[in-house]
């Protein structure tokens, strides 16, 4: 059965330096799902910008876009989002190109946006038992800082990236900051898109966690993105607490 083809609704796949067997698995995978699909390609070095370029010639539905110098997630999800928007979408479904992501459920969060547009549609992982349980403890100290945040639940999971944004929204509040470009991107945008009113819809899904000796990727600086992370969270308490604090408990009212 051929996957819908949508005019308001894209795949969008930022990747740097994911290599190409695994990126052009996961653009497959999503292709086979959704059209269309689009890859930004971050300034990557390691040929998967020439593969996936190659693939694109002969799949209509597969669109990609080179970046120069690699600027981070955020970055490259930001220039997707510009683009789509300029060319009529409304929401981009944004996936990791690492794998982890089930392709199987684009289908349902595209779905769940449709019949709410506008919510940012947001993953709820379902890890394996394969998932390190240091990376899950420091997942439940994210999402209790998140709620501290957002004064109430709302957002299941802040780091899960797998997520259908309104276009209009996410680029107006990433214009607006000059952070949230790289592993602070995905976190940050869920709050401050709470706090701009924008509904939240969280639906779980499979996460595969791979290892390097099962072919993942990680561009995971443990000391570096660590400290990135305690200043996001630092900055976000403090917008909270001195300005923000009215948009989040309008948005918890929202919600009740």
């Amino acid at each position: 059965m051929n996957p819908p083809v949508s005019s308001t609704h894209l795949v969008l796949v930022p990747s740097y330096n994911t290599g190409a067997e695994l990126l052009l698995s996961t653009v497959r995978g999503a292709l086979a799902h959704w059209r269309p699909v689009w890859v930004v390609v971050d300034g990557s070095n390691d040929g998967s910008a020439e593969a996936v370029a190659r693939l694109a010639l002969e799949e209509p539905g597969l669109r990609v876009i080179m970046r120069a110098k690699n600027g981070g997630k955020g970055a490259a999800v930001l220039e997707g989002a510009e683009l789509a928007a300029a060319k009529g979408f409304s929401h981009v479904l944004v996936m990791d190109a690492d794998g982890q992501h089930p392709a199987g459920r684009i289908q349902d969060f595209m779905t769940a946006s449709l019949r709410e547009p506008s919510a940012l549609v947001l993953g709820r992982p379902v890890f394996g038992p394969e998932a390190p349980p240091v990376r899950l403890k420091g997942r439940r100290l994210s999402v209790g800082l998140v709620h501290c945040e957002c004064l109430g639940g709302g957002i299941d999971d802040p780091l899960f990236g797998f997520r259908v944004y309104p276009v209009a929204p996410l680029v107006r509040v990433m214009r607006r900051t000059r952070f949230a470009r790289r592993y602070d991107f995905d976190p940050e945008m869920a709050v401050r898109l709470f706090w701009a009113g924008v509904p939240t819809v969280n639906i779980p899904a499979a996460c595969r966690y791979l290892s390097r000796a099962d072919g993942g990727v990680s561009h995971f600086h443990y000391v570096r993105d660590n400290i990135r992370m305690a200043w996001l969270h630092t900055r976000l308490i403090a917008a909270l607490l001195l300005w923000q604090w009215p948009a989040a408990r309008r948005a918890q009212r929202k919600r009740k």
